[in-house]
This record gives structure tokens, sequence and C-alpha cells, in this order.
């Protein structure tokens, strides 16, 4: 709490008294930094600035304003729940602990965060920066993705919180595992904790806090059909069950390594898909991004259709190029668009 009376970060969101903006806000920070989702931050609180105008909100409008944070169920989440409080809870966000957890989207750390934040209720939050700041200074080695190490810390946590200024101590403990104790660099030379810091006396800095499980990511491989036909792109709506739910996309082929124009051409899905053999005109460099289980490869396959070729399926749209950024489309595709704005034309 001394630290963080010299050190207080300013952010829009701290101080701020309405619970729908702190757990806006908290929603859009899960597994973002501070300095990506600000941004995100300030647009949906211009936009919404009411839970109910963000309820009110067409589903895809939510998620092209959430494009490029990734983690699309978050968006989904947050307005389904949106949608909960103004039409079922009368607009009245809720004001204790369990009743923020059973709001969909929201676990332990975002309840905790909300009600001391927005209700001042002593509730100790425990995020990453937590983790590390707690595993340092005590040394604990007991592993933070298990069971036991969540409620090691958690109760640890509470331990610690000054039932007095919860809302306080929990910002000064968070802010201090981002800026001071953070993971690479901490600045131990001018830490106000040195002294009785387990992890500094020990040399085991670089050691805390401790993981056991690493995530083993899968490779897969996208084949986008970019298709035009009268001068419109063919694009489709991904469907539930996958981390890109409700974004659009252009129609995908996907296969066990990334396949050139002439592998592709002779690929029969490609003609069962289009009823006819269709000559492939363009040819991207190769696109990737990493999520958390997988890293996706992509190349995107310009085609023109002709005229009076009918849709393959209902579920295609074929929209004018300047209408793509109605759509929300993963980061992939939208990195896509942005280097090859003028090939789409002459393709």
């Amino acid at each position: 709490l001394n630290w963080f009376a010299q050190n207080d970060r300013p952010l829009p969101w701290k101080g701020e008294p309405d619970p729908y903006l702190i757990w806006l806000s908290e929603i859009i920070l899960q597994q973002t930094r501070v300095q990506q989702g600000l941004p995100y931050y300030e647009r949906f609180r211009e936009r919404y600035p009411a839970v109910k105008d963000l309820a009110d909100a067409p589903e895809d409008e939510v998620m092209k304003m959430w494009e490029g944070l990734g983690y699309y169920s978050r968006a989904r989440n947050l307005h389904a729940t949106a949608r909960r409080i103004a039409h079922e809870l009368n607009g009245r966000f809720p004001d204790t602990y369990e009743d923020i957890r059973s709001l969909k989207g929201v676990g332990e750390y975002t309840a905790a965060a909300i009600a001391s934040f927005a209700y001042g209720l002593p509730h100790a939050v425990v995020d990453g920066n937590v983790y590390r700041v707690l595993s340092r200074v005590f040394g604990i080695a007991t592993p933070i993705d298990t069971t036991a190490g969540k409620k090691e810390f958690r109760a640890l946590a509470d331990e610690l919180l000054p039932e007095d200024r919860p809302a306080e101590y929990n910002q000064a403990i968070m802010d201090f595992g981002a800026t001071h104790c953070t993971p690479a660099r901490p600045k131990c030379g001018q830490c106000p904790m040195q002294s009785f810091c387990v992890a500094y006396r020990e040399g085991r800095i670089a050691a805390l806090p401790v993981k056991e499980k690493k995530l083993k990511k899968r490779d897969r491989f996208f084949h986008y059909l970019v298709l035009r036909q009268n001068g419109k792109l063919a694009i489709r709506r991904r469907g539930p069950g996958d981390v890109w739910e409700q974004l659009y996309e252009f129609p995908l082929l996907e296969a066990t390594e990334l396949r050139n124009r002439t592998e592709l051409s002779t690929d029969p899905r490609l003609e069962e898909l289009l009823g006819m053999q269709p000559e492939i005109v363009t040819v991207s460099q190769t696109f990737r991004q990493v999520l958390s289980h997988q890293r996706i490869h992509a190349k995107f396959f310009g085609i023109d259709l002709p005229g009076g070729l009918p849709l393959p399926t209902n579920d295609w749209l074929f929209v004018p190029k300047t209408a793509l950024k109605n759509y929300a489309f993963p980061k992939l595709i939208t990195r896509y668009l942005g280097e090859n704005s003028v090939s789409l034309e002459l393709f």
C-alpha cells in the first residue's frame, strides 16, 4: 500500500464506481495486456455507456467491436450477460460476490475484482501478477496451475487482504506485479520487500512462480478460398463449438499440411465444393496465428467463379469488398485483407 501510494498507474477504470464499467474492463483485460485492452475499453464505453446499450446491440456489431482481441467466447459471454442483466435483473448489476460469480463468463478472479472495486467487499483477487508476487515473496514453489496451488495461493491472498481497504490493496498488488515484480527483469534493487523476499534471498527469482503443465500446441493447415463472383466475395459464419464461433471467414479447406497451387487445384474436395474444377488465380504468402492450444498456418487462394454458377450452400454470403469491414474476422484474415486490399481488386 505504501508503494502504491507513490506508484499508482492512472487508468480510466480505476476508481470507477459503476459496476458495469468495472465488469467491462475486467472482461476486456482477461488474458490481455493493459496497453492492448485500453483502446477497446474506451471504444466500448463510448459506444455502450450503460449495460442496456450493450444488451440492445446486435451480436455482429459486438463481435466486430471485439475484433482483434481474441478469445471470442469472452465477447459472446459479455453480450449474453449484458442481456441477462438488462432483461432479467431489471438493469441492476448484482452486488454480492456469489451473485456476481453466477454471471456467465465471470470466474473467481473477476468476481473478486468487481466485488472489491465496485462495492468495497473483502475479496482478494488472484491473477497472474498476484501469483508471481506471492510466490516470490513467500518462496512458494507449489505449481500455480494445480488445484493445490490455487487453493494455497487463494488462502494466502485472503489472509493478507486488509478488510478495511480491499479495493486499494487488490489494485496495489496487481500493479506491483505488473510494473515492478515483472516476469523478466524485476526491479529487485529498488524493491520495498527485498529484505524479506524469500526468492531474492535464495536467488530463485527466475524460478518462481512454478507451472506444472505445459500446453501442447497442435498445428493446423488452412486453405482459404477467396471466391469472387460478379465482383463480390464469398464469406461464411463459423458455427458453434469453435474458438472462432460466430466470426466470419472465407470458405475453407483444411489439410494435414499446406499445399501449393497445383496440389490444391487437384484436391477432389475443391471440385466437390464448387461443382466445377476452378482455376486458381492468386495464391498468398503463408499467414500464421498462434492460439492457446494450436498454431494456424494459412494460405489464401483467389478463385473467380462464373456469374451463373449457383451458390454451393445457403450458408455463404457474397458481399462487396467494401462491405467486408462490417464483419468480424479472425485476426489471421484481417491481416490478409489489410495486406492484400489491392490484389483483391485485380485477380
